[in-house]
């Protein structure tokens, strides 16, 4: 069956904010603790505060805001046990994932597949955040051709999550061996091969996780970060 996108609807502006505050966290750029005020999101991004409000929001439910009484927004600081619980989850959901991607592969999957990690292992040197994002956007891609939407919506929130952990306690992330890692993978679901595909993704993300490390990164000022982000929501 080919693997097909349905063309999404023009966001709002709360939903531009969202993904671009998302994407800021994916990429590790706003870190675990900092502060989000609604001020300098609405200046960033030309919004008001209930704009900033109604997408500081909807990162709450997803597991990557904190928003406490009469403190404000943070992003989400998990502890390491809560981390350990995210990938134990993430680990589940994923070999679902090659299972089920394994049994429905086509030519078209495949090629999709196989460009995909030709260019991340390509575009993921030129800086650390990139790498960070295609190595979640791969994760992402690959729940997505499973066609189940629920499986994605979970895989969604995990892998989000599991940036807060290692911007956290993780090691500098290593465009290299994700991208080795990833055309492993590939190769094992090309092959239609699902239980080898799993335990490489089990295999893949013990060793994402076993960079944890106790250290924490020097804040930033939110107005930097976020310039750059605004820019491409425009």
């Amino acid at each position: 069956m080919a693997a097909k996108k349905t063309p999404r609807a023009p966001q709002s502006r709360t939903e531009k904010v969202h993904a671009a505050l998302r994407l800021a966290i994916i990429e590790q750029r706003l870190t675990p603790g900092a502060r989000l005020p609604e001020d300098a999101i609405g200046e960033s991004f030309g919004t008001s505060r209930t704009i900033a409000r109604e997408a500081l929001g909807r990162l709450a439910v997803e597991g990557l805001v904190d928003l406490i009484p009469n403190r404000g927004a943070f992003v989400a600081n998990p502890s390491l046990d809560e981390g350990r619980d995210i990938f134990v989850v993430r680990k589940g959901l994923e070999r679902m994932v090659m299972l089920q991607l394994a049994a429905r592969m086509t030519p078209e999957i495949a090629g999709i597949l196989q460009k995909f990690t030709e260019e991340e292992a390509i575009y993921a040197a030129v800086s650390e955040a990139e790498a960070i994002r295609l190595a979640g956007e791969f994760h992402l891609r690959l729940a997505e051709l499973t066609g189940n939407v629920l499986l994605l919506r979970y895989v969604t929130e995990l892998v989000s999550r599991c940036s807060l952990v290692l911007a956290m306690y993780g090691r500098p992330h290593s465009a290299d061996c994700g991208a080795a890692e990833h055309a492993q993978l590939v190769a094992a679901l090309v092959a239609g091969d699902g239980p080898r595909a799993a335990d490489l993704m089990d295999h893949h993300l013990d060793s994402v996780a076993g960079r944890a490390l106790m250290e924490r990164v020097a804040p930033r000022d939110i107005r930097a970060i976020l310039s750059d982000y605004a820019r491409k929501a425009e």
